[in-house]
């Protein structure tokens, strides 16, 4: 598979989560709750998710391969997820939604940057590199000009 089928789909999962931040958002602001809107995005994503395992999945993994995930992989995700998904849906009326999703990603690349540096999680190392450097460099003259007015 060459490179763009998957950068293509990188790219459209960041719009779907643009998306997906801006229409929750408008939701919490109906609640008047980040947290209730983040259950409810959940439990309806965990249909969505049920109903895509039913369709695409043709082996489940069996009762002992289950009991070999360590214990922590089991909810660390999640948490993170609701807390990350909680305080975008928090952040986006009080900051609007370019500013609040470039400072969110500008989060995720200084935090993979660093990890994909010490091989973090498990995953193939990347060292930090001047180019990588300047890109992170790079990325926050770009928020300061989008924040800026």
């Amino acid at each position: 598979m060459s490179q763009s089928t998957p950068i293509l789909l990188a790219f459209l999962g960041g719009v779907f989560l643009a998306l997906h931040g801006g229409f929750n958002s408008q939701l919490s602001e109906q609640l008047k709750s980040p947290l209730l809107t983040s259950l409810v995005a959940y439990i309806i994503s965990t249909l969505f998710a049920l109903l895509a395992v039913v369709i695409y999945t043709k082996h489940l993994p069996s009762f002992y391969k289950l009991k070999e995930v360590p214990y922590y992989l089991w909810f660390s995700g999640a948490l993170f997820s609701v807390a990350g998904i909680g305080l975008y849906y928090y952040t986006i009326p009080k900051l609007g939604i370019s500013t609040m999703i470039s400072i969110g990603l500008f989060g995720q690349v200084l935090f993979s940057v660093v990890a994909g540096h010490f091989g973090w999680f498990g995953l193939p190392s990347e060292p930090i590199a001047y180019k990588k450097i300047f890109g992170v460099l790079a990325m926050t003259l770009g928020i300061i000009l989008i924040k800026n007015k």
